[in-house]
């Protein structure tokens, strides 16, 4: 089949099982080959393909609404709904988002980038459904690992209790997320797999009276207890079926069929395995194959564009951390669910001991870590971003009120490329600056990543927020490590007419600019964000030279914002112009396509400095 000539979804329900299990073929072939050339999130999606497809084929989409948790595992959904041929551009510039979007077609109802949204997702779409007299039927496919996730217990709770709601839950199983599931949930899921009495009790299609069909739910439930078989759900009061083989797409269909005409909660466990079809995926027990850049295809090999001496964010810290945590016994890794992201698979292989993983539970991370620096454990918590603005309220409540100190690895800052904007880390600043007892802190070079680092374990009384990029910059070779004791910023001074403000990779594009060409712009590496180096922001503001501040994040409430704020308290008058993202949702494409859109492409912002 010719998959970029597909409409619409209704096609499926004309072909055969056997016709369906070669459609299955086709689009694994087609993700292989297409996400080869553009990367994307492969794994997750190999995993769903027979799954999507008798989704589609039982259900009458968009009338019936199918909720993909997080999302970024809709790509066979896409292509059943008419974007085939769109994803030569798939997570690029004005092309093919990564994850459900709205706008992009009718059959995307929900959209999200993070975990766990989709149960209460549902459970709105199911009570708006009641108040407007709608038809069809809401579907939420969630991963085993989404279920960790407080935000998917209240919806379960919210729903078991509801009345008058009959959600359909898709628990796609794979036994892991994007990293090895952990806690209590993943050892009852492994239970629940192994318990047969249940599905046997259930099989019955004889219409019953309903205090007949009462009973045998009880015994039912009676069978599964002895059986130690009782799930999570039925506690919850939904209809539990399974586990079934989710590659089986009979099998599917014969339980999609059953449980659409349920009239209450009904929760199907399936078993799928992640990267199905590609074998590289398939053996991928770390999350390797969960994103990926551009790879080839006959090997396996990832493409990698790494200059030479050159290395992420990601790995200088963590590089810094197995250094660290070599004498340390009270010393702790906090982390949930990115061994793999945040590059600590070597860590986690030296000091197994010395890390914590907490699975998809940002908010119970931070409060866990603040519970862990008031007994004297000292706490290094990486996070991206995105998923930090999670934890908002522990950060505020249950760290920064107790005083504790721990330090806050936020990787993914700044402009984050092919994500999009659910994972754009230019929030940050915004809602962490007016937290008190935190500073925010990022270096402009793996050298200066060392000495902050140094500064927040060992000399800061409070908290620290230490920023960085998914880019990668030059290695760290040994050169001597500056002695940070306070908050400071350092200025490069070319003798200008102006002066510009900046921090982290933004500090080093202009700086390299500047001083290779010779221009005279004296540039300023704000380092600390918050608390600002006053001594010299002072003389910035008494000095007749021309301010500029440029920011990587949204110009609301960034640096900028923070130096108008003291000039307002300071009574000075003096302009400044703020570089920075707009007030707006910024869409995926690389960092230079997004700073040329929006005028912070180096040469934009040096014609409007000289000028």
């Amino acid at each position: 089949m010719d998959l970029k000539k597909i409409q619409d979804p209704q096609f499926l329900k004309a072909l055969s099982i056997e016709e369906l299990q070669n459609l299955a073929n086709d689009i694994r072939l087609f993700l292989i080959d297409s996400l080869s050339k553009t990367g994307g999130h492969l794994s997750s999606n190999l995993g769903v393909v027979e799954l999507t497809i008798a989704l589609h084929y039982v259900f009458n989409s968009p009338e019936d609404k199918i909720i993909f948790d997080v999302g970024h595992q809709a790509y066979v959904h896409k292509i059943l709904t008419g974007r085939a041929k769109d994803f030569d551009r798939l997570r690029m510039f004005e092309g093919l988002s990564g994850y459900q979007k709205r706008n992009e077609s009718i059959h995307d109802v929900w959209e999200a980038g993070h975990s766990s949204t989709a149960i209460a997702a549902v459970a709105g779409f199911e009570v708006a459904k009641e108040i407007n007299h709608n038809k069809g039927k809401n579907i939420a496919v969630v991963g085993d690992g989404s279920l960790n996730s407080g935000l998917s217990f209240e919806a379960l709770n919210f729903l078991g209790h509801k009345g008058n709601v009959a959600p359909i839950i898709i628990l796609n199983d794979n036994e892991m997320s994007i990293s090895k599931n952990v806690g209590r949930l993943s050892k009852l899921l492994n239970k629940t797999r192994a318990g047969k009495f249940y599905n046997y009790a259930a099989k019955t299609k004889r219409k019953l009276p309903k205090f007949i069909y009462r009973m045998k739910v009880r015994l039912a439930n009676m069978i599964r207890g002895f059986a130690n078989n009782l799930t999570i759900f039925d506690e919850f009061g939904f209809s539990y079926y399974g586990p079934i083989d989710g590659h089986d797409i009979k099998d599917l269909i014969k339980f999609l069929k059953h449980i659409k005409h349920k009239n209450k909660p009904v929760v199907l466990h399936v078993i799928t395995k992640k990267g199905k079809g590609y074998l590289p995926a398939e053996n991928d027990t770390v999350g390797l194959w969960h994103g990926v850049g551009k790879f080839d295809k006959e090997t396996g090999e990832f493409i990698n564009k790494n200059k030479e001496n050159f290395i992420t964010w990601s790995n200088i810290f963590s590089n810094y951390i197995i250094d660290y945590a070599k004498d340390k016994d009270n010393f702790k890794v906090v982390i949930p669910a990115m061994i793999t992201g945040s590059g600590l698979i070597e860590f986690e292989k030296m000091y197994p001991e010395k890390i914590i993983d907490v699975g998809i539970c940002e908010s119970f991370a931070v409060c866990f870590s603040s519970a862990l620096a008031l007994n004297n454990v000292k706490i290094y918590l990486p996070i991206y971003s995105s998923f930090l603005q999670r934890a908002y309220d522990q950060v505020l409540h249950d760290l920064a009120r107790h005083e504790a100190h721990i330090v806050i690895g936020i990787d993914r800052a700044g402009v984050v490329g092919a994500d999009g904007e659910t994972h754009q880390g230019i929030y940050d600043i915004a809602y962490l600056k007016h937290i008190p007892n935190i500073e925010i802190v990022q270096p402009s070079n793996a050298v200066e990543a060392h000495s902050l680092l140094n500064y927040a374990f060992d000399k800061a009384s409070k908290s620290v927020a230490i920023r960085y990029s998914r880019n990668s910059v030059q290695k760290y070779l040994n050169e001597e490590l500056e002695v940070i004791d306070k908050p400071s910023w350092v200025m490069v001074d070319n003798l200008g007419k102006s002066n510009l403000v900046c921090y982290g990779d933004n500090f080093t594009r202009m700086n390299e600019f500047i001083s290779e060409n010779k221009l005279p712009i004296n540039v300023i590496n704000a380092r600390f964000i918050k608390p600002m180096d006053l001594k010299m922001l002072d003389e910035l503001l008494k000095s007749e030279l021309d301010l500029y501040v440029l920011e990587d994040v949204t110009k609301i409430s960034g640096l900028g914002s923070s130096i108008l704020e003291y000039m307002s308290d300071k009574e000075y008058l003096k302009k400044i112009t703020i570089f920075g993202l707009p007030d707006e949702f910024i869409l995926q494409g690389t960092q230079a396509e997004i700073y040329k859109l929006y005028g912070l492409d180096t040469e934009t912002l040096i014609k409007r400095i000289m000028k």
